[in-house]
């Protein structure tokens, strides 16, 4: 179940207007997911894009699904807090 959820939203997220390459926060992303899911008119629109832009271009479709899953992957990882000395009593 978790890796359909991870595909749709990277579908949407490729589906998006966003620029590929670039970085956006968990909000940015969590907007532009559902304003591609609007516009496609649901998940299978989304993936209809993906496919479309596949067939037309491979040679930027497949970066752009790269970048679509990196983003998301990053904001799934856990937050690693960075390495501390320890307090000295």
């Amino acid at each position: 179940m978790r890796s359909q959820l991870l595909s749709a939203r990277a579908a949407a997220l490729f589906a998006s207007d966003l620029p590929t390459g670039s970085h956006p926060g968990n909000a940015v992303v969590r907007a532009a997911i559902a304003a591609s899911v609007h516009a496609c008119g649901g998940t299978r629109g989304c993936v209809a894009t993906m496919a479309t832009a596949y067939g037309d271009s491979p040679e930027t479709a497949a970066p752009r699904m790269r970048w679509a899953l990196g983003v998301l992957t990053d904001q799934e990882a856990p937050r690693r807090l960075p390495d501390r000395e320890p307090i000295a009593a």
